[in-house]
């Protein structure tokens, strides 16, 4: 972690201030935590344990959800579902609530797309410029549309202020749909 937040953040110039930041943060969670700075491992953005925090996430949001009196999102997998957890509600996850609708288009939907992740618009606006709402969606949000590529063309889908949370994890629409897809599937499995 120590070598990947070094290396981007002095000699990566289009993101350097951001990772001489989380240099800042890792010295900070280092001591904290006793570590030994060297020893830590991460992903090549220094990106750290089963959530995959980076330091400053790490400092902020990490739990002891076990009760051992420890925050070790490196080895405890408790720990690390209850940051994540703790990650979503402070990013305003609203439980019981949606995360995406599959939709239909009729018409050219081009103008709602953007990649502005936070561009919420009402239903009815959504409907009048060409999206088919599905049966059961909840009428009392705003709606992002999102266009997915598929080998047959596009998929596409509403997203709800709680796949806006997941993105705020990680800011990549397509990896937020997977998350909300594995979800549901192991949700199924878990069911069964």
């Amino acid at each position: 972690v120590l070598d990947a937040l070094y290396s981007l953040g002095f000699h990566y110039p289009k993101r350097g201030r951001f990772f001489r930041r989380e240099l800042a943060e890792y010295l900070k969670l280092a001591q904290e935590e006793n570590w030994p700075l060297r020893q830590i491992r991460g992903s090549y953005a220094g990106a750290m344990g089963w959530g995959q925090f980076i330091p400053s996430s790490y400092r902020h949001y990490a739990v002891d959800f076990d009760g051992d009196n420890k925050r070790d999102l490196l080895t405890n997998p408790a720990d690390a579902i209850g940051s994540v957890a703790n990650y979503f509600r402070a990013h305003r996850w609203r439980s019981g609530q949606p995360v995406a609708y599959p939709v239909s288009i009729r018409a050219d939907v081009s103008a709602l797309l953007n990649r502005k992740l936070d561009d919420f618009r009402p239903l009815a606006e959504l409907q009048a410029k060409g999206v088919e709402l599905p049966a059961g969606i909840n009428r009392d949000l705003h709606y992002k549309l999102l266009q997915f590529e598929t080998r047959d063309g596009y998929d596409y889908w509403l997203a709800a202020p709680n796949f806006y949370v997941i993105t705020r994890y990680n800011h990549s629409p397509l990896y937020a749909m997977v998350v909300y897809q594995l979800a549901r599937q192991l949700r199924e499995k878990m069911a069964d």
